[in-house]
């Protein structure tokens, strides 16, 4: 009976392990999208246009996705490194945006936030093209985002 409770222990201590590891996952998959969407809607400003696109431009066929075997991993760092530098300056400026007190001021921190973003995703060597192309990938294909997500794990302290 002893042996029972001791393997039910040890089951619930994997499942706890297991189950956490999930959460943080998922957790990073959702900040994953999260952070596609803000990128998803930097005003045409923020990108350095003057004048919006016609709109065949607007929404070009979607190219097919890259393989994630064929993506270097120096590309892949590069990416992860963006990710986290996006991330930590969403995490900076959350509260300042969860306190504005109008629409417009808030409008106005969220594209302060895209331009910084952007800012980050080129300092990164990566174009905002790009960097959409391998979040998409990190979102759609499992083996790239375990792979994304194994960087990241190697990143954080």
């Amino acid at each position: 009976m002893g042996y029972t409770v001791m393997g039910f222990g040890w089951m619930a201590i994997a499942v706890g392990t297991l189950l956490s590891r999930l959460t943080r996952d998922l957790s990073r998959l959702l900040l994953l999208t999260l952070v596609g969407g803000l990128l998803l809607s930097m005003p045409a400003p923020a990108l350095g246009a003057t004048a919006a696109p016609p709109a065949e431009a607007v929404a070009p066929p979607a190219p097919a996705q890259p393989d994630a075997n064929d993506i270097p991993s120096d590309t892949v760092s590069r990416f992860v490194k963006a990710y986290i530098a996006v991330v930590k300056l969403i995490e900076s400026r959350e509260l300042g945006l969860q306190r504005a007190e109008t629409d417009t001021e808030s409008r106005q921190m969220q594209q302060e936030i895209q331009a910084a973003a952007l800012d980050l995703i080129q300092t990164n060597d990566l174009t905002l093209s790009d960097y959409w192309e391998l979040l998409g990938l990190a979102n759609s294909d499992p083996e790239f985002r375990d792979r994304v997500l194994a960087q990241i794990d190697e990143a954080s302290p």
